[in-house]
């Protein structure tokens, strides 16, 4: 028999078995191949076709796909391609668990590289008499000024070519933005200095400097490019990991799952698993889909669903949920909702419509770019025509110089600096307090917001239980009724077992030895003559709670759980769980209803614990028993009620919420995808840095528009000089020169009031 041809089976790593031998396995008229490992993983595949890593192509976009331009969600379309309005690559509207290689920023990472090292030299050449003499730079003359050109033109014309492409775009659909000013900045500053470089002869004597050349602007020119290019790589990078929140919940699903037919148990891809299939879950594993239970029982940890720290009991018939996390028995379930109908899949695709949907807020320095460009424009061209009919001779030469230093005294550098600068310094100081920003966008919404909507579990409160109070009864003491507790409890998979250790542990008791005990499902555990569990386990074993049933009711009354501890059949102690209020979210909520703040609690614990943490907190408004889409549901009401809605959370079940809000912030004390899924995230997971926030968000969008004043004011008082206004009267002309430097010195007034952010009170 000849050898069989082997491949990697995608699921364990062992070689397939393609064969007639052992590797094969005929049902209901399929041919399933399997690996050569006992976990038998199955391929209704030839495997030659199933995995050809040397000759196939993975694919990486699905068949269908639409794209659609990150900043303008609106522009959707069929294929990969630029954005019509802005000329931004289009993203797939698809995403897989994978990440994709992004080729708009491995350019933009290339185009800043090479821009860098030419413009370092540049700099160097034209600003740094300090480095390398000023006597040398005056004997390199006219040699100078073709090594610049050499240097500045692969930096604007071929690093900063994505810019030219886009103002282009942008002038043929009349939606001018950030693009078109730099483009047009330059663009005139390079082909100025390439005029001046290859014919100097066409400009006046009175524009030459102390060496008889021409001031030339290349340095300018690759400068702005270099930043420009570096905050487009900035942004790519923070664009590209919005999905790593979807790809985190696409990677929650197991990979496989471990049907049941025929008593035969195979693992099979998820993917395969059909509505119907009887699927085997052990301890410790994830639920592959939704389904319902038909064998054994178990505790599932939900919290992703939920949102709430303690398990739920599953018995036969309790449905469960894919992706959720089996704790303690093993069962069989029936599939009943599989691939896009899962409940997961659902919370995915809320994610994604949420995160399309948020139209991005357009940068005020756009906004103002959108008259600024063509008023600049025309007044160049304007300055241009003047010159050249009324002009003294020689005119054309007056003409193409004033109508250069318009553009280059307009160059967009403060006014692009305006936003990034604050944001930069803005940024900073909040990560010094503890509150990490991702974007511009949140800090200019976030001083809006007039609504905040608030997770229960893990944000208002821990999130963790604890054994809040101990209750003693008859002859027991504190320290048996503990010892006794901790003694069962030590051995127990059960939800509540490590709050209860954790206080046995607090209060220094060394838990009794305990051997042979016995866990109830549903009602607690028992060892001879010692119990401990709810009311259904006192009831078992014959224990009459009486005076402990009273206490009980009122610890339940506080939303916190009861567990009884009996010895002999009577009931010695009465142990309180709950989920503490963290100290700092009164002081918190005061605070934010003072600055008239709206706050809505929502959780998917009980309504009568909901009730009992809303009375504390004083919060008049609250929604109990929430699942994922039930949130997303009252933030969109309160959108369309004209609200701006903030959202505070930290479990997955909060990451489409968080996403729909117009700002999420999440909880660094909770889960990276609520995290990943918000704009700013909290990092001591405390409330009282959403009062830090707001007054940080005040304080960098007022410092913004000072910027932007500053920028406008600059360019309102620099251009008519520029075009020669003054010149009828005092015969004074702005030479380029004198425009770059105070160009210059606007950024420098631009920086020097964003650095003042660094010492705003919060």
């Amino acid at each position: 028999m000849t050898e069989p041809l082997t491949h990697l089976d995608p699921v364990c790593g062992m070689d397939v078995l393609p064969d007639d031998s052992a590797g094969t396995y005929v049902y209901e008229g399929t041919t399933y191949y399997f690996c050569g490992k006992s976990c038998l993983h199955r391929f209704e595949q030839d495997p030659l076709k199933f995995l050809q890593p040397d000759s196939v192509e993975p694919e990486v976009i699905a068949p269908g796909t639409k794209f659609t331009c990150p900043m303008d969600p609106q522009i959707v379309q069929d294929g990969p391609g630029s954005c019509p309005i802005c000329g931004m690559a289009l993203e797939p509207m698809f995403i897989g668990p994978e990440k994709l290689d992004n080729p708009e920023l491995r350019s933009m990472t290339t185009r800043f590289i090479l821009s860098a090292v030419f413009t370092a030299p540049l700099l160097v050449l034209t600003m740094g008499e300090d480095v390398i003499g000023r006597d040398l730079l005056a004997n390199a003359g006219r040699f100078s000024t073709w090594i610049q050109l050499a240097l500045a033109s692969p930096v604007v014309l071929w690093a900063g070519w994505p810019f030219f492409e886009r103002a282009y775009r942008s002038l043929v659909n009349r939606h001018f933005n950030m693009f078109t000013l730099i483009a047009t900045g330059t663009g005139v500053a390079w082909f100025y200095s390439f005029v001046a470089t290859i014919a100097p002869n066409v400009f006046p004597a009175s524009f030459m400097g102390h060496d008889g050349h021409v001031s030339l602007y290349f340095e300018a020119a690759s400068v702005i490019v270099t930043l420009a290019l570096l905050g487009q790589v900035l942004e790519l990078r923070a664009r590209n990991a919005t999905t790593s929140a979807i790809r985190s919940l696409l990677g929650l699903s197991p990979k496989t799952a471990r049907t049941v037919k025929n008593g035969i148990e195979l693992d099979v891809p998820l993917e395969s698993v059909q509505v119907g299939d009887i699927i085997r879950v052990r301890p410790g594993e994830k639920i592959p889909v939704d389904g319902i239970l038909t064998d054994g029982s178990s505790t599932v940890d939900e919290s992703m669903i939920t949102g709430e720290p303690i398990p739920v009991e599953k018995v036969e018939g309790s449905a469960v949920t894919g992706a959720t996390l089996n704790q303690t028995g093993t069962f069989m379930m029936k599939a009943e909702r599989v691939g896009d109908e899962t409940l997961l899949a659902q919370i995915v695709q809320m994610v994604g419509e949420a995160q399309r949907s948020r139209a991005p807020i357009q940068k005020l320095a756009d906004s103002v770019a959108g008259y600024f460009v063509p008023t600049v424009v025309a007044i160049a061209a304007a300055s241009f025509a003047a010159w050249a009919i009324w002009g003294p001779s020689p005119a054309m030469a007056y003409a193409v110089i004033n109508s250069v230093s318009v553009l280059i005294i307009a160059c967009p550098c403060a006014l692009g600096l305006a936003t990034p600068m604050s944001i930069m310094v803005g940024t900073g100081r909040g990560a010094r307090e503890g509150v990490l920003i991702k974007n511009a966008e949140a800090l200019e919404v976030l001083e809006k917001v007039d609504t905040l909507v608030i997770d229960k579990t893990g944000t208002l409160t821990e999130g963790r239980p604890r054994m809040s109070s101990v209750t003693v009864f008859g002859n027991g003491t504190e320290a048996e009724v503990l010892a006794i507790a901790g003694g069962l409890e030590k051995g127990s998979e059960h939800p509540l077992a490590a709050a209860i250790l954790e206080g046995v542990a607090d209060h220094e008791i060394l838990p009794r030895k305990i051997e042979g005990f016995e866990s109830v499902t549903g009602k607690g555990l028992r060892a001879k003559d010692l119990a401990i569990g709810n009311q259904a386990m006192m009831d078992l074993i014959g224990a009459s709670t009486g005076e402990a049933l009273v206490i009980a009711e009122r610890i339940r009354a506080e939303a916190h759980t009861a567990v009884f501890v009996a010895r002999g059949g009577v009931v010695i102690g009465l142990l309180g769980i709950s989920d503490p209020i963290k100290s700092g979210t009164p002081e918190a909520l005061r605070a934010l209803h003072l600055e008239g703040v709206k706050i809505v609690m929502l959780t998917g614990d009980s309504r009568k614990t909901a009730e009992v943490v809303a009375k504390k907190l004083g919060l008049e408004r609250f929604e109990a028993e929430m699942l994922p889409e039930g949130k997303i549901g009252v933030i969109k009401k309160l959108q369309a009620e004209g609200r701006i809605v903030a959202m505070a959370g930290d479990g997955i079940n909060d990451a489409p919420a968080l996403a729909q809000a117009n700002i999420g912030i999440a909880m660094a004390t909770g889960t990276d995808i609520a995290m990943e899924s918000s704009a700013i995230t909290l990092l001591k997971g405390d409330l009282t840095s959403i009062v830090r926030a707001r007054k940080l968000s005040r304080a960098t969008m007022k410092n913004i528009r000072q910027n932007l004043f500053f920028a406008i004011a600059y360019n309102a008082l620099g251009i008519p000089i520029a075009a020669g206004v003054l010149y009828p009267f005092t015969g004074v002309l702005l030479n380029p020169m004198f425009a770059a430097l105070a160009m210059s010195l606007s950024s420098v007034s631009v920086i020097g009031n964003a650095l003042r952010l660094r010492s705003a009170r919060l």
